[in-house]
């Protein structure tokens, strides 16, 4: 994809903006799941009594290990699951037992699903022309659509002619052309190599706070998920871990499943309590006044202008500092040395016991 054909904004005609901001108003959640289930036999179920609530125009992701529940859960909300208990709300209106295509939903797939016989245009067109709607008000729409995702240049080229990113962007088009009340992604960045994925991340937020709808988002990339999220929802073991604001979850995580998965933290246990500590917020070598943990260097990873160093302890728990490369090189630590780790005490966040993780 060449990133200078990129134009800085592109925006869609007012009257298009004005309908979908108009679709969020009067009610407060865009998305609400009460006490769902989802079961396909005996056994353990793929999600097990989950209720959430996603207020309006929010960025919501949903973050787990494979196997946790998140794309069954998406499904369920863009109605290709059914729900075996519970309830399903989309601005106010229970949408449980509706087709998709009447629940106010649009999901955006991993392989992005494009028709390859038709041209850009007439892909993000078809959806509109499906519904009876004229070619020439159809394809003005569609052209609309794909401006907004800059993509309006290439506009007459078939799938097989574009890039990852490219058909990526088709496909977000096709999507938001419905005007859904609610955007479901799934694990739509999982395809693209790495640089492009960070460019996506930028644009995906920038649609989404332009379009003032609420999207939500299956990943299991925790970078990904604090990159974009207004709210983050950590899954595992077919139940809802913690659902927060992303600095919430980050900072104060529920249990030791959340700060452990979602990264950044250290958990420590003794005999009293279990707590965790951002690991930017701990130190190699004794300082006054500091908590510490001896043990072995066992990994040490640069990355520019951090880097991470795995320290194995004495009590067989692996242990995470991040430090500054300034700081790194001035100390030159190496793997095999014995090191001290350090945290102050007003650091720790103590973890809940009544929750698993």
């Amino acid at each position: 994809m060449n990133l200078s054909q990129l134009k800085p904004k592109a925006a869609l005609p007012e009257p298009e903006k004005t309908h979908l901001k108009q679709a969020t108003q009067g009610h407060r959640f865009d998305a609400e799941l009460v006490a769902v289930t989802k079961s396909y036999g005996p056994g353990a179920p793929a999600v097990d009594d989950i209720s959430l609530r996603i207020p309006r125009g929010s960025y919501c992701c949903l973050l787990g290990p494979s196997g946790c529940g998140k794309s069954t859960t998406l499904r369920m909300l863009a109605g290709h699951e059914d729900v075996t208990e519970g309830a399903i709300l989309i601005h106010d209106e229970e949408v449980t037992h509706k087709l998709p295509v009447d629940r106010g939903t649009s999901m955006m797939f991993q392989d992005y699903a494009l028709f390859p016989h038709l041209s850009s245009l007439d892909n993000v067109a078809f959806s509109l022309k499906v519904r009876g709607v004229a070619t020439t008000e159809r394809r003005k729409q569609a052209r609309a659509y794909l401006e907004l995702v800059q993509m309006d240049h290439l506009a007459d080229r078939l799938p097989n002619q574009l890039s990852g990113g490219q058909q990526q962007r088709v496909a977000l088009a096709r999507s938001l052309i419905t005007r859904p009340k609610v955007l479901l992604l799934d694990e739509p960045l999982s395809a693209l190599d790495p640089f492009l994925r960070i460019k996506m991340r930028s644009e995906l937020k920038r649609i989404q706070k332009e379009l003032g709808i609420s999207f939500i988002h299956v990943t299991h990339s925790q970078d990904e998920a604090l990159a974009l999220s207004d709210m983050i929802v950590v899954m595992n073991d077919a139940k809802i871990m913690q659902a927060a604001p992303v600095r919430e979850v980050f900072e104060t995580p529920t249990n030791a499943f959340v700060a452990r998965f979602l990264g950044g933290q250290n958990v420590l246990t003794s005999d009293t309590h279990q707590v965790s500590v951002r690991t930017d917020r701990c130190r190699l070598g004794r300082s006054p006044g500091m908590r510490s943990l001896e043990g072995q260097i066992a990994m040490i990873e640069y990355q520019g202008n951090l880097v991470r160093i795995t320290l194995q302890t004495t009590l067989g728990d692996e242990m995470t500092v991040l430090q500054s490369d300034t700081e790194y090189f001035a100390q030159n630590p190496q793997i095999g040395d014995t090191a001290v780790m350090s945290w102050h005490p007003s650091d720790e966040h103590v973890l809940d016991p009544m929750q698993a993780g």
